[in-house]
């Protein structure tokens, strides 16, 4: 949430900003303003609403400089008006300064600051920032050592970007919680809150720890910690390509993440398998393989759509590794005070890397000599950093707010983390896992199938358009498919959904049921599964308990299913797979039918009110 961008070069400084907001509109925004110096004069222009407002503002007071920085922000602490945009000045307009993040310590900053006539003209937590630092600068020999000596008086999460017009080509950053990547260029170097935003002018940057603050130049970075000791960051190489975060023709950037899926699963598989040997292999992790024989229970933390790859996980894992394993919403994990101790492994799951309530669970599992396994799709990040070992989802830049591809890898990459623990456990065979490796190899190409199906997908959205509610059911490892193909629907369309075990339904959702509501069942079937077969049985019960009460009943189904072809208004066939695969299936006509849904109530697809992509708050 909120997007931050700084620039010191050579380039259009305006520019450069205004391109990189616009990269980092999926994180939800709800005012945006830029502050550039030239020749010593600074000068701010902000706008509420969308970046389009903060350019017609720009178009009818143009200005230009040689450093500078630009936020988009999306409100905490007061309205999302022009006056609260960032960035906010000091009482002397010589300072400025952007923040994602809260400063939970403001009021009594704040009041203290009053005391001694600083005058306040916003309702943010961020302009205390400014005013500190103004008040530092009197007895400090410059601006760094101003800001370092404000970090350490902060209480809460932030990432802060100031610069002043009395220090020339000079912007500073510093971190604790959210997360802050710092460019390298050739004599040019850049600052912001994601990646996508300089992608366009380098790949070669790195991520701010915590308590750790940069200094940019024309002569380069010099990173410290608050204290002052000198850094050496872990610089790397970005190897997304800057088109993968462009539509590329599509109209949403949704819609083009939903149709990257099949690459995306090929790129997670990659060189993590050998159908030869039936080995699986994971990245290169401190958790030595007798670790992983040793741990007798699994904890899995997780928030929104990666919550439900957790619990899908959960079905895999204990299913092929025999051991016990929970899910919890981060958010809600420390405060239950879980049962921890070294045999446990806590497992995190987080697209961004960046989640705070994700790194809240893992910093509070590592207090307790837990083993920290993260799932995650950007190298570098925070939770990255602090696990003992990382599966990465080479899934690349996903702009759009509800996460698509990103769920997919996941599930794929807690497919492999099971098959390798159970082989590491002793669980499976290698014969046993060739033929584990061999349905999943086959997974791309059938979601490339499914997708071929998109306009099936465009004419139940014609039907369903103006529905008022949604219920989604499902059984065993497809209940939680149900939850996230509602959570789709209500993120982006803005229709009540609620996602419920099928089994669950006389304990409830059977009061929901009239002419009006569509019910669709997410009902695949592996033959020759037992207990897939079992629980197939019982949703056409379901099924039927929907069809009397005059339901509409859509239904994703297995390819050469007769019985609910029958009986259901509308069916959705998928290709056949194994049972644990199949919600890696069975989501993609539910991504597409919540897309073409919400395009058709003209709802903003990418950037759904209220929400944002990164939530780096509590």
């Amino acid at each position: 949430m909120c997007g931050i961008v700084g620039y010191v070069g050579n380039k259009h400084v305006v520019d450069v900003i205004l391109d990189g907001l616009k990269r980092l509109e999926y994180r939800g925004y709800d005012s945006a303003g830029i502050a550039v110096v030239e020749n010593g004069k600074l000068e701010v222009r902000r706008a509420s609403g969308k970046l389009r407002n903060l350019e017609e503002n720009i178009r009818l007071r143009p200005l230009d400089g040689t450093y500078g920085i630009g936020h988009t922000r999306w409100a905490t602490h007061g309205r999302p008006t022009e006056e609260n945009a960032h960035p906010h000045r000091d009482c002397t307009g010589r300072i400025v300064v952007i923040h994602n993040g809260i400063i939970e310590n403001y009021l009594s900053l704040k009041k203290s600051l009053q005391q001694e006539d600083h005058q306040f003209v916003t309702e943010t937590d961020t302009e205390v920032v400014a005013h500190l630092i103004e008040k530092h600068l009197q007895n400090s020999p410059n601006l760094e050592t101003a800001v370092r000596e404000v970090a350490v008086q902060l209480k809460g999460i932030f990432a802060i970007v100031v610069m002043s017009a009395d220090e020339k080509d000079k912007v500073i950053a510093l971190r604790q919680g959210p997360p802050i990547v710092i460019g390298l260029g050739n004599n040019e170097y850049f600052v912001a809150s994601d990646v996508p935003a300089i992608l366009y002018h380098t790949r070669d940057m790195f991520f701010l720890g915590d308590g750790e603050m940069s200094v940019l130049t024309r002569d380069g970075v010099v990173t410290t910690d608050f204290e002052g000791n000198f850094v050496t960051p872990i610089r790397q190489r970005i190897t997304w390509d800057p088109i993968m975060a462009e539509k590329g023709g599509f109209k949403h950037f949704m819609l083009k993440e939903i149709y990257e899926q099949p690459r995306a699963v090929r790129e997670t598989i990659q060189n993590r398998v050998s159908i030869e040997s039936g080995k699986i292999y994971l990245d290169e992790m401190e958790i030595s393989e007798q670790d992983f024989q040793n741990i007798t229970s699994i904890k899995i933390a997780a928030c929104g759509t990666s919550w439900h790859a957790a619990h899908i996980g959960k079905y895999m894992i204990e299913e092929l590794a025999r051991i016990p394993v929970e899910v919890d919403y981060a958010s809600e994990f420390r405060y239950r005070n879980p049962i921890l101790d070294e045999k446990t492994l806590l497992l995190v799951i987080t697209q961004s890397g960046e989640t705070a309530d994700t790194i809240a669970a893992l910093r509070q599992a590592k207090e307790n000599d837990c083993r920290i396994l993260a799932i995650c799709n950007v190298q570098g990040s925070m939770v990255t950093r602090e696990s003992h070992g990382t599966i990465l989802t080479h899934a690349g830049p996903e702009i759009g707010v509800a996460s698509t591809k990103a769920f997919t890898s996941q599930m794929i990459a807690l497919y492999l983390f099971a098959l390798y623990l159970a082989q590491t456990r002793g669980k499976l065979t290698p014969d046993q896992a060739r033929k584990h490796i061999a349905s999943l190899n086959e997974i791309p190409i059938k979601i490339e199938t499914l997708l071929g199906k998109d306009d099936l997908l465009e004419d139940l959205a014609k039907e369903f358009q103006r529905a008022s509610n949604f219920l989604y059911l499902g059984r065993g490892i497809n209940f939680p498919v149900a939850l996230e193909g509602a959570l789709k629907l209500k993120e982006i369309s803005y229709i009540h959904a609620e996602g419920y075990p099928a089994g669950e339904m006389k304990h409830g959702p059977n009061a929901l049921i009239d002419g009006q509501l569509p019910v669709v069942f997410v009902a695949p079937k592996e033959i020759g599964n037992t207990a897939s077969e079992l629980r197939y049985e019982k949703t056409i019960s379901n099924i039927m308990e929907v069809k009397a009460r005059e339901g509409k009943v859509v239904a994703v189904v297995t390819e050469g299913d007769t019985e609910v072809t029958e009986i259901a208004d509308r069916v959705i066939h998928i290709p056949a797979t194994s049972d644990l695969l199949s919600p890696v299936l069975a989501i993609v006509p539910l991504q597409l039918l919540a897309y073409h849904i919400a395009v058709r109530r003209g709802c903003d697809v990418d950037q759904p009110r209220n929400l944002a992509k990164s939530v780096t708050v509590e």
